[in-house]
This record gives C-alpha cells, sequence and structure tokens, in this order.
C-alpha cells in the first residue's frame, strides 16, 4: 500500500502544450505498470522528439525497465495520437542530476545542492542556488551559497511557486546516486549493456555516468484512423 501511494504522489511541476497532452494520456498506464512519470519534453531534436522521463519509487530505472515503459505507452501514444506528426519516442531515467518534482524528493535528496526557479520573485529574485535542507509544510527549505556577508542565507521556497528544480551535479552526489544504485539492486548507473534493433523497435543502452535510455521511431506512415471529410 505505501508504495501504491508513492507511485501516485502527484507531481508539482506541470507540462504544458503538447507535452501535457502526452503526459495526460499516458501517466496513468505508466503509474499501473509500476512507475513514476517524471517528465515529458517534446523537442525539435532529430526532426522531433518526445522525451519521457520515469522512475521507479525508489527513484531507480534500469535499461530494461526503459525498453518496458517504452513497449508499454508506444501503442498508447499511436491510439491516441497526441502528435500528429513522425515523431522519436525518448524513455530515459532522471539522471544524476534529476529534476525534483514531487515533494518527496526534495525530501529524499536533502543535503544535496540544487537549482530552484521560481514562477514569481521572492525577495527580489526568481532564481536560487544553494543546498537543499528539505521541507517545511509547503516550502522547500534552502540555503543559498551565493549569499552576501550579513545577508539571511537560508530561503523558503513555496512549492506551489516553483517552475522548476533540479539537483546539481557533485561528486558527492554521484557517490550517493551509486550508493543508493547498490542498495536498490538496479544500478542504472554502472551497466555497460546495450541493444539496437530496427527501426520501429525500441533500443536501449546504458553506461557508466549515465541514464538509461530506450528509443522508439514513430514514422510518418503509421497507422491511423482516417475521417471522412
Amino acid at each position: 500500500m505505501e508504495e501504491a501511494g508513492e507511485i501516485a504522489e502527484p507531481r508539482l511541476v506541470a507540462e504544458t502544450g503538447l507535452a501535457a497532452r502526452v503526459a495526460a494520456v499516458i501517466e496513468l498506464s505508466i503509474q499501473a505498470a509500476g512507475f513514476r512519470l517524471v517528465r515529458v519534453k517534446v523537442t525539435g531534436e532529430a526532426g522531433c522528439t518526445v522525451q519521457v522521463m520515469a522512475e521507479r519509487p525508489d527513484g531507480s530505472m534500469s535499461v530494461e525497465d526503459c525498453e518496458a515503459v517504452s513497449r508499454l505507452i508506444s501503442p498508447i501514444l499511436d491510439v491516441e495520437d497526441p502528435i500528429e506528426r513522425a515523431y522519436r519516442l525518448e524513455i530515459s531515467s532522471p539522471g544524476i542530476d534529476r529534476p525534483l518534482v514531487r515533494r518527496s524528493d526534495f525530501t529524499r535528496w536533502a543535503g544535496h545542492r540544487a537549482k530552484v526557479e521560481l514562477t514569481i520573485p521572492l525577495a527580489g529574485r526568481k532564481r536560487f542556488n544553494g543546498m537543499l535542507l528539505g521541507l517545511e509544510g509547503e516550502e522547500a527549505r534552502l540555503r543559498r551559497l551565493d549569499a552576501a556577508e550579513g545577508e539571511e542565507a537560508q530561503v523558503l521556497l513555496p512549492l506551489a511557486e516553483i517552475a522548476e528544480a533540479r539537483l546539481v551535479l557533485t561528486d558527492e552526489l554521484i557517490r550517493e546516486a551509486l550508493r543508493r544504485g547498490k542498495r536498490t539492486g538496479r544500478a542504472e548507473e554502472g551497466s555497460d549493456a546495450e541493444s539496437s534493433s530496427s527501426k520501429g523497435s525500441a533500443t536501449a543502452a546504458a553506461r557508466p555516468g549515465r541514464a538509461g535510455r530506450a528509443f522508439r521511431d514513430r514514422p510518418q506512415s503509421s497507422q491511423r484512423m482516417m475521417r471522412p471529410q
């Protein structure tokens, strides 16, 4: 029951536009399979690339997990058809310098550096860079690294006003990510496995220091329902 609650934990930061439409059609299916959606991003890379970032409740995501999510959501996207052109589907783990999108992320990664951007200014600024100290109610506490002498270093950032937040890559963060990977038995960073196949099927790769990924090309000639004029 506890894991089910973690999977269904809502995200603080939501997509807009086309990425929001993609997230809306895949998120519940991803949750039902035991994963959590972290982020959806649609870019112009390789014509059009749909990047789906996902993880297990413990924060792990192996190459095999990426491939499983790819096989799960590809037919859903074909049926729902939120993107009316050819695109490349990329499934990945959050990586080490991951986005922070849920309340639990700010607790789980307390003690590590983070960059946070707000939707509205707080004390005259929107961007903050410092040590994440955890949550206090509906606010995240952060100790600024750029605070001037005599200036209050700690700030409380309203969760409801966070536009983007992510960890900063440091040696300590890398060590902690490797320790957690060993504990979960899903060390995504330490695998040398790599596989590939022809266009239209998934490929995946994981190397030390890189997140697991799976790819799927969706050609322009994908089957669609044609409605009469």
